[in-house]
């Protein structure tokens, strides 16, 4: 099973533009999100995405796999889909470009879901912490069936707890998934549908499809950047570890 990383690198972020070319340390946060992704030895490949000239020369200057793809996608799988159309790849994985301190184990646990055939999309979710707020809508809730198989993704805290006895966790959506090259294609022939417009997450696209996407509990902790103040704490996160890369 040939088995890629692709990271969808955007240039024009709107909550923080450029933010990928912003430096941690000495590196830009593309190269490390890069090399650390490399570093974990789980790939065949890992090849960066990108709309922009500076990230594909940041990229490919340091001898680095990069492609340059359109500037409007819908989506970031619509761009790695374009990225990854005529390669002989079996299952891709996404990494978001925004989160430099890559992992590996939460990246094998993703891997590992493909030994099953019937797996066609994988993702990462965690348990809320008890400072974290459910209610918020930009942190996406998902319900799972007996066989970790996601029910439903939703910006609303789900499930409704009309029991308020009820001591089911919520779990957050982590958004990095991995997928066969087949359902990936499919993907961005669909159209888009009622519930992906409603709650504007794309993952419900696959779920309305009939595409069942198999859920990997994880309590690995991330920093994403989508501001300057997570830049901030990430540069925090960095000496705090002494100036290395390491992996949170």
């Amino acid at each position: 099973m040939k088995i890629i990383a692709v990271i969808p690198a955007r240039f024009a972020a709107s909550r923080f533009p450029g933010k990928l070319m912003k430096k941690i340390g000495d590196k830009t946060i593309i190269s490390m999100v890069y090399e650390n992704a490399v570093s974990t030895k789980l790939f065949d490949d890992v090849l960066v995405v990108t709309d922009s000239e500076e990230i594909f020369n940041e990229i490919s200057s340091q001898g680095g796999s990069v492609k340059m793809s359109m500037r409007e996608h819908i989506s970031g799988s619509d761009r790695i889909a374009e990225a990854i159309a005529d390669l002989d790849v079996d299952v891709i994985v996404n990494i978001q470009g925004d989160e430099p301190f890559v992992q590996s184990e939460p990246l094998s646990d993703l891997i590992r879901c493909f030994n099953d055939i019937n797996v066609r999309v994988a993702s990462l979710m965690k348990k809320f912490a008890d400072d974290e707020d459910h209610q918020n809508p930009n942190m996406v809730k998902v319900v799972c069936n007996n066989n970790m198989d996601a029910l439903y993704f939703s910006r609303a805290p789900i499930p409704f707890k009309r029991n308020t006895s009820s001591k089911v966790p919520y779990f957050r959506h982590i958004g990095v998934y991995a997928f066969r090259k087949s359902a990936l294609i499919g993907f961005t022939q669909w159209p888009v549908g009622e519930l992906e417009q409603t709650e504007m997450l794309e993952q419900l696209r696959y779920l309305e499809n009939g595409i069942s996407i198999r859920m990997v509990e994880t309590t690995s902790t991330s920093i994403g950047i989508d501001t300057p103040e997570d830049l901030i704490k990430a540069e925090e996160f960095y000496t705090r570890q002494g100036g290395k890369e390491a992996k949170i």
